[in-house]
């Protein structure tokens, strides 16, 4: 009797594998119709497989560039499409695709979608935060001579006359930046993560507000809570974090407008599922924070990069604070998003977090 084998873990079955795929899969039957999609697909087309079961692949898959087209009618012809665009709910996405016939099953193929745009879905092979490892390493080693050049600066600005002093403290100062600006990209770089538990929502968005109040200037911040809200599973400190980044780039972003105001929103959304790799399967994520401002919004050059590291259209900033947390909420296994609301002049980030299982105090 083999032991070995009679322990050995069940293989997952090939739906429960699909599934949990973070890419989009759509299959394809001999009339070009739409005959089964994983859950992936259903988030990304924003629609149900009841629903796309038996509709035309060209009818639901609205792709702008005329070749791709015509392969949909191709049965037996593979294909790999790289940063196209398609057309979800009038809102245009940039995606990466490929169609594979199946050999075995005359006309028959199967389709995948990973979406390369501004939403945050978890996919390791578009994570432009891995690449930060060997900066955050190199960061360890800059900040020993930084921490010299500060004290001979310090040490100048005592000995220096009072008309030089200025250029002193001016070299102390950039050192200090210098030195915030390495403390952020090690954070970027990190690999800890700190277990999530069981968190209550309100009482974390409450914390930040006071925090983002105490900092000024004073605006108008309006709180919009669903009080049945199950506890979050999140990183408390981590989730305060990143509600302070997000209510203060809301506050920057409208304090020009004439009234300003900031809209923290929270409410439960069923049917959302994200397919995470390093947690090994779907991650169900039914709880939305959305943080508005009606201030003009992200450049429209900036809006599929806003998540990236040094990308920023403040005057001084450093472009890390959204990359910081898309990093934190990802740790959570959760999804952060941007989109601009132009009819209503709002600018929206939502973040979705997991549920938790136990009880925190209201």
């Amino acid at each position: 009797m083999n032991l070995s084998k009679s322990f050995a873990p069940e293989k997952p079955s090939a739906d429960a594998q699909l599934s949990a795929l973070i890419f989009a899969i759509v299959l394809i039957d001999g009339e070009g119709r739409i005959a089964d999609v994983n859950q992936s697909a259903e988030d990304l087309l924003k629609t149900s497989a009841k629903r796309l079961t038996g509709q035309l692949a060209s009818d639901v898959l609205k792709i702008h560039d005329a070749r791709v087209l015509a392969h949909l009618n191709q049965a037996e012809e593979a294909l790999v499409a790289r940063d196209i665009s398609l057309l979800v709910d009038e809102e245009e996405k940039r995606i990466n695709l490929t169609i594979s016939p199946i050999l075995a099953h005359s006309g028959w193929r199967s389709i995948t979608i990973s979406d390369i745009g501004r939403n945050d879905l978890n996919d390791p092979a578009q994570d432009d935060l891995g690449n930060l490892g060997a900066p955050s390493i190199l960061a360890h080693e800059i900040k020993n001579p930084l921490a010299a050049i500060r004290g001979a600066g310090q040490l100048a600005e005592r000995k220096l006359a009072p008309e030089d002093k200025g250029l002193a403290r001016m070299i102390t100062a950039e050192v200090d930046r210098i030195a915030r600006l390495i403390d952020r990209m090690q954070q970027l770089g990190s690999t800890i993560q700190d277990k999530p538990e069981a968190c209550n929502l309100h009482e974390a968005i409450r914390s930040a507000i006071a925090t983002v109040r105490a900092a000024g200037p004073d605006i108008e911040i309006k709180e919009e809570f669903d009080p049945s809200l199950p506890p979050v599973l999140a990183n408390l400190d981590a989730l305060e974090q990143v509600l302070i980044n997000l209510i203060s780039n809301a506050r920057d972003a409208c304090s020009d407008e004439e009234s300003p105001y900031i809209t923290v929103r929270t409410r439960f959304v069923s049917g959302l599922v994200l397919s995470a790799i390093k947690i090994g399967g779907s991650v169900k994520l039914p709880i939305e924070i959305c943080i508005s401002d009606n201030g003009k919004g992200v450049d429209p050059a900036l809006r599929d990069h806003v998540f990236e590291p040094f990308v920023t259209s403040k005057k001084s900033g450093q472009g890390l604070g959204l990359a910081l947390v898309r990093k934190l909420v990802r740790d959570m296994a959760g999804r952060i998003g941007y989109d601009r609301d132009d009819r209503a002049g709002l600018t929206n980030f939502r973040i979705h977090l997991p549920q938790a299982h136990g009880e925190v105090d209201a």
